[in-house]
């Protein structure tokens, strides 16, 4: 951290009390009844000419009274707000219902055009999913007819598709072999609709690159959950009934890396996948 003069920071906490008096529309009088001190006390911290800074319980006050942050009133953090109303700030939970691209998520999708967004789903990713997909998927939990959410839902998966982002997508091995074989989430799901949907992946690998570039990694020597990173602005974890969005420049970051080195130890790597893809629709 940057040394900073006894004299300069005494100055610059006299400043930064004034301007949060200011934004607080308060003055002497009120800030000192408030913080529990005399108004003179007040006044001394606002026109004094020594070096010297307040105790540490006057600070604290002061910071309490005003609904800023000590650290801020001392020129430690660039950040007037205190801890409580930072972690707010920072990360929000966000009710998940299940349905397609709802619109928190359609939100963050428009908020990031033009960013990269990488993305580590829960099943096969919804921007990717044939119609007949959708339908087996979301049908028996949709409030209406599966057709009618699913045809609102395109103008939305669309906009995705057309968007300036690029998308990163890092998907588990072992999700992709077991929707190819039908067993375990995909159990009960026809083979002819499992083929379109390879198919339908195999061509969007492929016509869609650069833009859209998908990578497989091996889930028993690395683990993801279902996360997306919205360029520098977003990072959110999918919990199943909620969503925890992270807006900090450090979680954004650590789940960025995350993601990367899913990619960087991937099994099968971005230009291979629509060959691995194309040998799992020749097992049907």
């Amino acid at each position: 951290m940057k040394k900073i003069d006894k004299r300069d920071r005494a100055s610059l906490f006299r400043v930064r009390l004034t301007e949060a008096m200011r934004l607080a529309r308060t003055n002497q009088t009120a800030l000192a009844r408030d913080a529990g001190v005399d108004r003179s006390t007040v006044s001394q911290l606002l026109s004094g000419d020594a070096a010297r800074l307040p105790n540490a319980h006057l600070v604290g006050a002061c910071a309490a009274a005003l609904g800023v942050s000590a650290d801020w009133l001392l020129g430690l953090s660039d950040r007037p707000e205190n801890a409580a109303d930072l972690m707010a700030h920072s990360m929000t939970m966000t009710d998940a219902a299940r349905a397609l691209v709802d619109e928190t998520i359609f939100g963050w999708h428009r908020e990031a055009a033009g960013y990269k967004i990488r993305h580590v789903p829960a099943t096969l990713p919804d921007m990717l999913k044939t119609p007949a997909v959708l339908d087996w998927e979301y049908g028996p939990h949709l409030g209406r007819s599966a057709s009618e959410a699913i045809a609102a839902s395109q103008e939305r998966l669309a906009w995705m598709r057309a968007s300036l982002s690029d998308y990163e997508i890092a998907i588990p091995m072992h999700e992709l072999a077991s929707f190819a074989e039908g067993n375990g989430y995909y159990a009960g799901l026809s083979a002819d609709i499992r083929a379109e949907q390879l198919d339908h992946l195999i061509d969007q690998v492929e016509s869609l690159y650069p833009r859209l570039r998908l990578s497989l990694f091996d889930a028993r020597r690395l683990f993801s959950a279902p996360i997306t990173v919205f360029g520098p602005l977003l990072a959110v974890i999918y919990l199943g009934r909620s969503y925890l969005a992270f807006r900090d420049t450090d979680r954004i970051a650590a789940m960025t890396a995350h993601f990367d080195h899913l990619v960087r130890e991937a099994s099968v790597a971005e230009r291979a996948v629509a060959e691995y893809l194309a040998v799992l629709r020749s097992a049907l």
